[in-house]
């Protein structure tokens, strides 16, 4: 099959790169056309438009920055879902609000093609080590058909949410709002150590072989205890439009979340002095 990929951003491009590995032809297409390059460079086919790349393939993946982006790509006649091939399928890596998700799954039945959600959780580094957790939710048989190419994606494990549609972008919410609320945490925890005399390394050490022996904290940690703000791995103000999308989300649900609301206001706070482009463990500046 064809496969196409739209969206070579920073954790995009390395998963593309892992497509590449594993399949005969990959088909790429990013606005800022620099970006596709160095896939082409590797055997990769640059598309001019959104529309060249859909009608090419079978299987179209998207990793845009936003809801409005996947909409101005997805809709319209220039768009993916009117020029994807009959029975052609949409894997969508964005973080969206589920009912973005609902509402592209209406219109690829319009025109007899589907769509999937496929949440990603890792960073960069991540993809390229292909450790990656894909959430995905929708047709459970077309997930089944498509599961050999999310492992190409760089996956160590794919988790199923069922077929509702905006399932794994509510579970993608879910885990970035519990992300940033640890490193909002973790920050005000190495500030109180360090105030308080104590050596914040050696307690970061103590807590991530302990009671915090994950990951998020690990990797993370490290980072808020080196101020390493720059280059952003996922910058501040892409971590603040997810916040504002689990709010939106617990507004619609008509359900209140005061950490929420708080972290919203410390990254607004953020972005307001200048450290949007910084990655999102800046957010330990605002509480300084």
């Amino acid at each position: 099959m064809n496969i196409g990929f739209l969206g070579l951003g920073n954790l995009g491009t390395p998963i593309a790169e892992n497509l590449l590995e594993s399949t005969q032809q990959l088909y790429v297409y990013n606005r800022t056309a620099a970006k596709a390059q160095p896939l082409a460079d590797k055997g990769a086919v640059i598309c001019t438009s959104v529309n060249e790349l859909a009608t090419r393939c079978d299987v179209v993946f998207t990793l845009v920055s936003d809801d409005a982006a996947l909409n101005d790509i997805t809709l319209g006649e220039n768009g993916i879902a009117a020029n994807l091939k009959e029975g052609g399928i949409h894997i969508s890596m964005s973080t969206i609000l589920p009912a973005t998700a609902t509402s592209l799954v209406q219109v690829h039945q319009q025109h007899h093609s589907h769509y999937i959600a496929c949440a990603i959780l890792g960073r960069p580094e991540a993809a390229r080590a292909k450790k990656l957790n894909l959430l995905v939710s929708g047709v459970a048989t077309i997930i089944e058909s498509i599961k050999p190419v999310l492992q190409h994606c760089g996956a160590a494990n794919i988790w199923e949410f069922g077929a509702d549609v905006g399932a794994a972008n509510v579970a993608k919410l879910c885990s970035n709002f519990l992300i940033v609320s640890a490193l909002e945490s973790m920050a005000e925890s190495i500030h109180l150590a360090q105030r308080s005399g104590i050596d914040a390394t050696q307690l970061m050490s103590m807590l991530t072989q302990t009671i915090f022996a994950s990951p998020a904290y690990i990797t993370y940690g490290n980072s808020l205890l080196k101020e390493a703000y720059l280059p952003a791995g996922f910058s501040l103000k892409l971590g603040l439009k997810d916040v504002n999308l689990v709010n939106q989300q617990a507004a619609d649900l008509n359900i209140q979340l005061p950490f929420g609301q708080k972290l919203q206001e410390l990254m607004n706070l953020c972005v307001a002095k200048g450290l949007g482009d910084h990655d999102w463990t800046a957010i330990a500046l605002a509480s300084r």
